[in-house]
């Protein structure tokens, strides 16, 4: 039997319009989790990275009727979309709540290798937060998110040269914040 192959997320968006409700969950599986991943990083907050997340995602649907084939990639829309809705969350917020962040359990760890998990996201999550707001969107889609700077490029609409600056600036400053951190976290020089 011969393997299918997935369709795009474009061909994926034009079949919901079409009124394919598989689509849309075939969709949402492959976006949804990556669009909350880069909430929660951005905003610190599970509850908020849920409803930005959610947000988004509502938003790609009204908007797939209008969905031109080939102008831009969906994940590229779609994370420019929850950067802007984390944006707007921020200014009307102003503040964070740490305490918030919760690492997810994974069952295959052990309990103290759960602990240090959690010590090291709580210190990584708190470091980002402490970057200036476009270095810290800029580190979470290229080294968390594993984006090409390009893409990057075109969520943020700055250069490429742009987004360079912007991750080696905040991976500099991520690495000062948490330097001294190294043995408490778990990691070994050797």
């Amino acid at each position: 039997m011969p393997a299918m192959s997935t369709p795009s997320d474009d061909a994926l968006l034009v079949l919901f319009a079409n009124g394919d409700p598989e689509a849309a969950r075939m969709l949402t599986d492959r976006l949804g989790p990556r669009t909350f991943n880069v909430a929660m990083r951005v905003l610190g907050n599970r509850a908020e990275a849920e409803d930005v997340a959610q947000d988004a995602m509502m938003r790609l649907w009204r908007m797939a009727p209008k969905w031109e084939q080939g102008q831009a990639k969906v994940s590229t829309w779609l994370y420019r979309v929850t950067l802007n809705l984390c944006l707007d969350l921020k200014r009307r917020r102003r503040t964070v709540d740490l305490d918030a962040v919760a690492e997810p359990e994974d069952p295959a760890c052990s309990v103290p290798e759960r602990l240090q998990n959690a010590a090291r996201f709580d210190a990584l999550q708190a470091a980002l937060m402490e970057l200036p707001e476009r270095q810290r969107q800029a580190v979470v889609l290229r080294h968390i998110e594993e984006l090409s700077n390009p893409e990057i490029s075109g969520i943020m609409d700055i250069s490429v040269e742009a987004v360079e600056s912007l991750t080696a600036r905040g991976k500099r400053t991520l690495a000062k914040a948490l330097a001294g951190r190294r043995a408490e976290l778990g990691y070994s020089d050797g």
